[in-house]
């Protein structure tokens, strides 16, 4: 059995009420995009501003806000984008996702503006295996308007932590399906599925 419950943030005991420090009904620390509470010189993230709870999310949110407290001029705006994070769970077969749900794609965009791709096979690594043995890899594409942008990859099966780190640097530049296709596929990995979906 899995439970995927959430976390609740360990902050008491910090006095955070004492002196008036926001929080949600959850006990998470309320901030704005660069982690400002609503004190002045306090700041909060990682796991308990209850955004994305990943460890690289909140070593990359406390990257940004050191840059832009004590580095040059040029990081006096540097913030965290949280928009399509990638993030993997590490089971097996691993599973891996970024941007949007279906449902959510839907709820955005609508159903009529949306090309979904998905593809089921057996990863070539287990052809000589029993049919018994054989883990599925599936993978789902949602596109959005006429140029076909991604925003939303969903990916099952072996690899795909490390697959779906480099089709996240693709995505978050605003990737295409176009921009998919026109990449030759390298032959025999799973990845190049996502690369000649039809």
């Amino acid at each position: 059995m899995i439970w995927a419950i959430g976390r609740s943030p360990e902050v008491g005991g910090l006095g955070l009420e004492e002196i008036g420090v926001k929080q949600n009904e959850r006990g998470q620390i309320i901030v704005d995009e660069y982690q400002n509470t609503n004190i002045e010189n306090i700041y909060s993230l990682g796991d308990v501003i209850g955004k994305v709870e990943l460890t690289p999310v909140a070593i990359a949110a406390g990257r940004k806000l050191s840059d832009r407290l004590f580095g040059p001029e040029k990081f006096k705006t540097s913030k965290l984008d949280y928009d399509l994070i990638p993030s993997v769970v590490f089971s097996h077969p691993e599973v891996g996702s970024i941007g949007l749900t279906e449902p959510q794609a839907i709820e955005k965009y609508g159903k009529e503006n949306l090309k979904i791709y998905n593809t089921s096979f057996t990863a070539m690594y287990y052809a000589m295996m029993n049919p018994e043995d054989k883990p599925p890899t599936k993978y789902k594409l949602i596109t959005t308007g006429p140029e076909e942008k991604i925003v939303g990859l969903h990916i099952l099966g072996q690899g795909s932590s490390e697959m779906l780190q480099g089709f996240g640097v693709a995505i978050k530049m605003g990737a295409t399906k176009a921009d998919f296709d026109s990449c030759v596929a390298i032959h025999p990995t799973s990845a190049e599925e996502l690369v000649t979906l039809k």
